[in-house]
């Protein structure tokens, strides 16, 4: 018989119905009930997508793409999956207390996130080893894969395929944000955490690898702490990019995330597009990576790494 191991994809979770906004609000503030008018904000942001996010079902797709891709690859081992998210059930504990029950006793984990900060996945990473610890489960995590190939290449493909629609003449007047989720400024600062480095060395790879004349690197999604986050902030950017150049076109590549979802059905094709049609350019956004075969490679070869 093969080894059986486990795969633990982690990934930040979404409400699977309007009744879990509530709670699910409140995990992500730690256990602080959000005020009405806190919680009315995001229902509307889920009512402006259509109700809800899709990012359940397209998390659930990745994982199961992930081992899949895994299994057919080679033939030592079976792994096993399991999901285990940050703010809603199934929690990261819920799947190593799963992975105990079933037997296993060794595990990889990769998050769906790109770029490693301490403070995103490094926090993944420190739940999971904390309730494998108390099972004995030897975990190994994936920490990033911005830098894969495929990553970069499934990027650069998408951002060539919106350059072929755009006039010739007028890709000198194009733009290119590339932007991840920012994080609180203090935080990265004092740990010197390798996220916003991270970012900067996707922006370059694209410039390098695309037929793009023009990029900037942007942040977006940002929290309400009353501290500052990592900045410029997309829609502030785009104002700005436009009032020193009119840029007529504007291409947002939000490569810190992995999948169409409310940080960038929001986020970016609602207010990044009301700031270009306010400025009068163009908005473009390719599709996210979902579970394009380039994206879930990328994760793959990753993990072979691991291995």
């Amino acid at each position: 018989m093969k080894k059986e191991v486990g795969l633990l994809v982690m990934a930040y979770g979404t409400p699977y119905q309007k009744s879990d906004i509530e709670p699910y609000y409140t995990d992500i503030r730690r256990g602080r009930k959000p005020s009405e008018e806190e919680l009315n904000d995001l229902i509307s942001r889920y009512e402006a997508i259509g109700g809800l996010s899709p990012l359940a079902k397209i998390t659930e797709r990745q994982a199961h793409a992930i081992c899949e891709a895994l299994n057919d690859m080679q033939s030592e081992v079976t792994y096993k999956l399991y999901i285990g998210l940050k703010h809603i059930h199934p929690f990261i504990e819920d799947a190593i207390s799963n992975m105990h029950r079933d037997g296993i006793t060794e595990a990889l984990t990769v998050v769906l996130a790109p770029h490693f900060s301490n403070f995103s996945i490094g926090s993944y990473d420190k739940r999971a080893d904390k309730k494998a610890a108390e099972f004995g489960i030897q975990l190994r995590h994936v920490q990033h894969y911005y830098h894969q190939p495929k990553f970069i290449e499934y990027w650069t493909m998408r951002v060539n395929e919106i350059l072929a629609n755009i006039p010739q003449e007028e890709h000198d007047q194009t733009m290119l944000i590339v932007s991840a989720h920012s994080l609180p400024e203090k935080m990265i600062k004092e740990s010197n955490d390798p996220y916003p480095k991270e970012l900067e060395n996707t922006a370059i790879a694209l410039k390098e690898q695309s037929a793009i004349q023009n990029i900037a690197i942007g942040w977006q999604s940002e929290g309400n702490t009353g501290t500052p986050w990592l900045g410029p902030d997309v829609q502030d950017l785009t104002r700005d990019l436009y009032q020193e150049h009119q840029y007529k076109h504007f291409i947002y590549t939000p490569v810190g995330f992995v999948a169409e979802h409310l940080e960038v059905l929001y986020d970016n094709d609602y207010e990044c597009k009301v700031v270009c049609d306010e400025v009068g350019a163009m908005y473009h956004r390719p599709p996210m990576p979902d579970t394009h075969p380039l994206f879930i490679g990328a994760i793959v070869d990753e993990i072979s790494n691991l291995s």
